[in-house]
């Protein structure tokens, strides 16, 4: 049984949130979460902010233990970019693109997670 999570529309760039993201893939979720409160990015609390949605999925839900669940996936995708403009020299205007994200976690039991590799 997996368990998802998403957050969407997230105000960071997409690329920037990936390498926070790779970092908990596979964890324990209580090591994910630990994890993410001592890594100083924004995106971390953001990708915490989606994971302790994830468990209360899976506990309120599904009725399963946070303490048997891993980090199966945890994946973030582009969303829309607004489109700013900043006056430059000379009566130009210069491009702004202010990206946001898709975050999507998955959650697995950790008996499952290893039957499947």
């Amino acid at each position: 049984m997996e368990v998802k999570s998403t957050y969407k529309y997230a105000r960071v760039s997409a690329k920037k949130a990936r390498d926070v993201a790779r970092e908990i893939q596979g964890l324990p979720v209580s090591s994910a979460l630990d994890a993410l409160n001592f890594t100083p990015k924004k995106s971390a609390a953001l990708i915490a902010k989606t994971l302790k949605s994830a468990i209360a999925n899976a506990e309120n839900n599904f009725e399963l233990d946070a303490d048997e669940l891993i980090v199966k996936e945890a994946t973030v995708g582009e969303g829309p970019t607004f489109k700013r403009f900043k006056p430059r020299a000379r009566g130009s205007a210069g491009a702004i693109r202010k990206r946001t994200s898709h975050i999507f976690i998955t959650l697995a039991p950790k008996a499952e997670a290893e039957s499947t590799k």
